[in-house]
């Protein structure tokens, strides 16, 4: 079993670390510094006036070809929103391809730290990379069978990439420890879950009974993918899995291979790490 990296040291981050100081700061003497007595009315009107001045996060963007823009009128007319379930593909796009460079990341620290959690192999996550690639190209054929441009940014691939900034951040950094890494991955494998949840939603409103199977069997990689990354921060951190919890090389409610590494074969070609996707 992996053991966890963190210890004691000179953490002088909390105020205990200076009782004579942190009394003097509150203090009656210092009331001035700390402020008058107040609510913070002020600051929500200052951020209700931003809100109500401010536009959108962009816009969908209009087909750049004749056939798309066919395509994209044939949908409305027949009462679909083929704008929502483009601005949704764009954001599982940006997902997918920010998931690839995680796990390029985490192979990075892989190939340098030695001790990784049980049953965490080098191959279980180029296994775990070479999915989200594949996810990132199936998205992208789909965006553009549906006339769109898989290479603009929708307002809710904007905000995604926002969100992930964080994830980008711990997996790169030089001094997160594998188990650290794993717990950001594992925030960012439940996100990816859902969002394939609510793209098969939409796919199956829109009577898109093809996209439905794909996104379907893409669904079915992101659950053993968290089945996987769980249990590997669970034993990097030294836990001990409890009922209802899933353990490393177990699962619950899972199929029976699911703790097992990605075995889809790609229907298209997967670009290794270091392919710029």
């Amino acid at each position: 079993m992996a053991q966890q990296t963190e210890h004691f040291g000179m953490n002088r981050t909390g105020v205990q670390m200076s009782p004579i100081d942190t009394a003097a700061m509150q203090g009656s003497d210092n009331a001035p510094i700390r402020g008058a007595p107040g609510d913070e009315r002020a600051l929500l009107d200052a951020r209700e006036a931003l809100i109500m001045d401010a536009g959108d996060i962009g816009s969908i963007p209009m087909p750049g070809s004749v056939a798309g823009a066919v395509s994209m009128g044939m949908h409305m007319l027949k009462g679909d929103r083929p704008q929502i379930l483009l601005d949704k593909l764009g954001e599982r796009l940006a997902f997918e391809r920010t998931g690839t460079r995680l796990y390029d990341a985490l192979l990075a620290k892989c190939d340098v730290m030695q001790g990784g959690p049980a049953g965490m192999t080098r191959d279980h996550v180029a296994a775990i990379r070479r999915d989200e690639a594949r996810h990132f190209l199936l998205l992208k054929d789909v965006i553009e069978s549906l006339g769109g441009d898989p290479t603009a940014q929708t307002p809710s691939a904007d905000v995604t990439g926002v969100e992930s900034l964080g994830f980008v951040q711990v997996l790169n950094d030089p001094r997160t420890s594998l188990a650290q890494s794993l717990h950001a991955l594992l925030t960012a494998e439940l996100a990816d879950r859902a969002g394939w949840e609510t793209l098969i939603a939409l796919a199956g409103e829109a009577g898109q009974d093809d996209l439905v199977a794909g996104f379907t069997l893409a669904l079915e990689d992101e659950h053993r993918h968290l089945v996987l990354v769980q249990g590997w921060y669970h034993d990097a951190i030294g836990l001990t899995p409890v009922p209802g919890m899933l353990p490393p090389g177990g699962s619950a409610g899972m199929p029976p291979d699911s703790t097992t590494a990605p075995t889809t074969s790609p229907d298209v070609t997967t670009p290794g790490p270091g392919a710029d996707i």
